[in-house]
């Protein structure tokens, strides 16, 4: 057995037919719909109550009390909700318990979402948000001044240089503070110029003239002005207040952005689109996000467990995701209900960019790939370095991680 891999206490020996009253822990639900969910489920099983159990918002918090909890053998973790890049280390760790696929409506969901849910080819967990970036643009602008959305990192950079000046907005901009959401940025460029962090197996992949040229095409963002200094500091809200208010010409962000900004608060309701992110020579890379869940493995009634994921995937629940909870579900089906495209006229173009995304890293080291990336890139996005120096320092230190 693989050294700090050993299950938690006790957890070989807890059955997995277990019924009874679980637990469902997760972040902060900042939609507000996740007790509805729970409490429908409990109406119709009053035996096998489910208690929701928010932990607080940051992710890194959120994964650190998971952790905590599931590696001492807790069997207040029923089911876990967990960011798609925590499932292959809580995996491996066997924190969680592995699934019978005959269980679950794979076939039913998203195969992308789904891909997220495996380890070394065994099923941990069942998708059940999911998510890809997107580009928001302001139509009216673009209409105003005679140009259609940018299909590749050349036209971007034409349009937010000369366009959103004219109309006096910002450029472009996505999530470039150093945490998750720069990562997550940084990956979309380096996949869409052809190259990745880690190969096939698992080995460093990062310095070679892809991901420098991804890295360039952000550090010049803002070397030249067309990324502003104030994106630096931007993570998803930021961001999504500054394309609402009006402020930006384009966005790199998650669906979640679409209905608020046809809300009645936003400033561009009924004058923005979204498109598929540019890359070098066409359509570039999105990276999938979402949430998988799982059954702790120390959870006394894992079959209630399994139940209650099982219903939380259903298409009833999944169209209350989107509706309610205003996150990207994971049934096909729903992407071309009629009734749901007419209120979310997204759907088709999402479907596509969930289809054809980019997993990040599936490695249990995830977390401390994450820090590296995000500091050497943060670094050339300063100008503190270059973006070769960046990706040589980011390769040398994703070795260090990882072992090769």
């Amino acid at each position: 057995m693989v050294a700090g891999c050993s299950p938690p206490d006790g957890a070989d020996h807890v059955r997995t037919d277990g019924v009874g009253p679980v637990t469902v822990v997760t972040g902060r639900d900042r939609a507000g719909y996740m007790q509805g969910l729970i409490d429908s489920w409990n109406t119709g099983h009053p035996g096998q109550r489910a208690t929701l159990v928010e932990l607080p918002d940051a992710a890194d918090e959120v994964r650190a009390q998971l952790a905590e909890g599931l590696s001492r053998g807790s069997d207040r973790f029923d089911v876990v909700n967990l960011d798609v890049v925590w499932t292959a280390e809580f995996a491996q760790r066997r924190w969680i318990a592995p699934l019978d696929e005959t269980e679950v409506t794979a076939g039913e969901l998203l195969p992308s979402a789904v891909a997220t849910c495996r380890w070394e080819d065994r099923l941990y967990a069942v998708p059940f948000t999911t998510n890809a970036g997107l580009l928001y643009y302001r139509s009216d602008v673009l209409t105003q001044a005679g140009e259609q959305p940018p299909t590749t990192w050349a036209e971007l950079e034409r349009l937010a240089k000369t366009v959103a000046p004219r109309f006096g907005l910002a450029g472009y901009a996505g999530q470039f503070l150093p945490y998750e959401g720069l990562t997550v940025n940084v990956a979309e460029v380096v996949a869409s110029a052809g190259g990745r962090f880690l190969d096939d197996r698992g080995k460093v992949a990062v310095d070679g003239p892809q991901a420098r040229a991804g890295l360039e095409f952000l550090a010049r963002g803002v070397r030249e002005g067309w990324i502003s200094h104030e994106a630096l500091a931007y993570r998803e809200e930021e961001s999504r207040q500054a394309f609402q208010d009006g402020r930006l010409l384009f966005l790199r962000s998650w669906p979640y952005v679409y209905p608020q900004a046809e809300g009645p608060d936003s400033k561009i309701a009924g004058r923005f689109g979204v498109a598929p992110l540019p890359g070098p020579q066409g359509a570039g890379a999105a990276m999938l996000g979402g949430t998988d869940l799982a059954v702790g493995s120390a959870s006394r009634h894992q079959r209630t467990a399994r139940e209650l994921i099982r219903y939380l995937t259903g298409s009833e629940v999944q169209r209350r995701v989107l509706t309610e909870g205003r996150l990207p579900p994971v049934r096909m089906t729903l992407y071309s209900d009629p009734e749901l495209v007419g209120r979310y006229p997204y759907l088709p173009e999402l479907r596509h960019t969930l289809e054809t995304a980019v997993q990040r890293p599936q490695a249990p080291t995830y977390q401390q790939l994450s820090l590296a990336i995000g500091a050497a890139s943060y670094e050339a996005l300063l100008g503190r370095t270059t973006p070769d120096s960046a990706v040589s320092r980011m390769a040398a230190d994703l070795r260090e991680i990882v072992g090769g």
